[in-house]
């Protein structure tokens, strides 16, 4: 399943308590303000601040 990162562990927790549809759709909303936020300030990611 998830891996033991800090976007996994945060996955694993929500599907123990939310239907695979809702997980499916939060961590798509995650991933895309992940990536607008890379886009957006020009810079490389940064694991650390994407676990926020």
């Amino acid at each position: 399943m998830a891996q033991d990162t800090s976007l996994g562990r945060w996955a694993r927790r929500l599907s123990e308590r939310a239907h695979k549809n809702i997980v499916v759709v939060a961590l798509a909303a995650k991933l895309a303000r992940i990536i607008w936020a890379v886009l957006h300030k020009d810079r490389g990611f940064d694991p650390a601040i994407a676990a926020a």
